[in-house]
């Protein structure tokens, strides 16, 4: 069975897309840990990061730079955290969180945004991307 994030690159979930090209994803996380957490994704699915092939994985990593780079542009923040945990969807993901103080990475700190909201801050991501 496909993963949520299949579906969402598939289009059967829709998503506040920032960033597309044939083998990466990126989108806002719909439950955020500070406005303009995103979430960067391969399209192929493999549950663990370490089980990418080379290139897949170092592809993942320009691609979430070049969007991390741009949240830092848009979104005010101290710096803009990398994580990979993995444990919550079966499918390699890369959390790009905007930072401010250490609570916006512990995952138990949440920001509730409104539909314009999270529309807003992707136009303002996708304006910045190079």
């Amino acid at each position: 069975m496909a993963s949520i994030f299949t579906k969402i690159v598939n289009g059967e979930i829709p998503s506040y897309k920032i960033a597309e090209d044939d083998r990466y994803y990126a989108f806002l996380d719909i439950n955020p840990n500070a406005p303009g957490h995103t979430l960067c994704i391969p399209k192929v699915e493999v549950d663990r990061l370490l089980d990418l092939d080379g290139e897949t994985y170092m592809g993942l990593m320009a691609f979430s730079r070049k969007i991390g780079l741009a949240i830092e542009a848009a979104v005010p923040c101290d710096r803009v955290g990398l994580m990979v945990i993995g444990l919550e969807v079966p499918h390699v993901h890369v959390h790009l969180i905007p930072l401010n103080a250490m609570r916006d990475a512990t995952f138990q700190h949440k920001v509730s945004l409104s539909k314009a909201d999270f529309l807003d801050i992707a136009e303002r991501i996708k304006a910045k991307i190079q």
